[in-house]
């Protein structure tokens, strides 16, 4: 299935139906009175988080979404049935705003959460209502009210405990298809991840825990450089950030100014993402020039403070580690073994 992650809506709730005027014509009572009925309200415009569904393209195809009218009211005081609201299904991790201001309007974070956007008009009164003493057949109604319109825009935020984020080739997926059962495409050239990917990751006691791949960050990703700055809000709802850094490049490239330049690109994109925890991962221990310049590239992060987890997604090396340390930085602390 095709990944989309934002989509343009046009939305509108139902109008409320018109009140009747009518007058009650029976045998032997010339002047029954009036018994217009009053118009049913439009339909709601609602937005439903599932846990289902992992993408927005079957909005992509329906850009336009309408509630239903209110039925006019008639006579013999019969009211005109209400509108059926039009529930929208969208993937937990939602974000609406509004298209044109850009002000958020909803946020969908947990499974089953409803969100009215748009209300229905009111059903307009008949003129039975609107009988007095002085007044006794009025030959007027209310019409119904109209509903709201509005120009949406729907953004998809994955919601997942940790992110995998590094340069392209940097072995996130090889990371994720190891822990996981997620399967992206794995080759060795760059941005073979071309959309975001979710797995969970079985932990000790029948605990698990989500882990989101997103395509590799270069520099200038924040204006637009490469697919990164498409993903990086994915990024903003993990607890957690593994930061993959590939050291068997040297010497023709020097990972700590790589590692250095995704930061900063975090930073530009935004300020609390660039906050964000994160756990060093170095890839590829399995390659001898990896573990030549372990010791050098681990003495840089010790020197500031910062722990290094060596591992190898094709032997398994390090892998327990790493996960024992990302369970107990989100459960503090992980649970032992039964």
């Amino acid at each position: 299935m095709k990944f989309i992650d934002e989509v343009t809506l046009y939305a509108s709730s139902g109008h409320g139906g018109a009140g009747c005027v009518s007058f009650l014509h029976e045998k032997f009572r010339e002047f029954g009175g009036p018994n217009g009925g009053d118009g049913g309200r439009g339909g709601d415009v609602i937005l439903e988080a599932v846990s289902g569904l992992s993408t927005l393209l079957e909005l992509r195809h329906k850009p336009h979404q309408k509630a239903e009218k209110g039925r006019n009211g008639t006579g013999k005081n019969r009211h005109g049935a209400a509108g059926a609201d039009l529930v929208i299904k969208v993937p937990v991790g939602t974000v609406v705003k509004d298209f044109e201001t850009g002000d958020e309007l909803a946020d969908l974070t947990e499974n089953g959460q409803r969100v009215v956007l748009l209300k229905g008009g009111r059903g307009g009164q008949g003129n039975a209502r609107f009988a007095s003493a002085t007044n006794k057949a009025p030959k007027f109604a209310q019409p119904g009210e109209e509903g709201e319109e509005r120009k949406l825009r729907l953004e998809l935020k994955l919601m997942a405990d940790v992110g995998l984020l590094g340069l392209p080739n940097a072995g996130k997926s090889s990371l994720i298809s190891t822990v996981s059962a997620a399967r992206p495409k794995i080759a060795d050239y760059p941005f073979t991840t071309m959309a975001p990917s979710l797995g969970v990751v079985e932990y000790k006691n029948y605990r698990s825990f989500v882990m989101a791949d997103i395509p590799g960050i270069i520099e200038g990703a924040h204006a637009g450089a490469g697919l990164g700055h498409r993903f990086l809000k994915h990024l903003e709802r993990s607890g957690i950030l593994l930061h993959l850094v590939d050291i068997s490049c040297i010497p023709e490239r020097d990972p700590i100014t790589e590692y250095e330049s995704v930061n900063r690109e975090l930073a530009l994109f935004s300020p609390e993402l660039g906050a964000k925890e994160q756990v060093v991962v170095i890839t590829k221990l399995d390659l001898p020039q990896v573990r030549e310049h372990l010791a050098e590239i681990c003495s840089w992060f010790t020197e500031r403070k910062i722990t290094v987890y060596p591992i190898s997604s094709a032997t398994g090396e390090g892998i327990p580690e790493l996960l024992d340390e990302i369970a107990r930085r989100l459960w503090a602390p992980p649970q032992e073994e039964w």
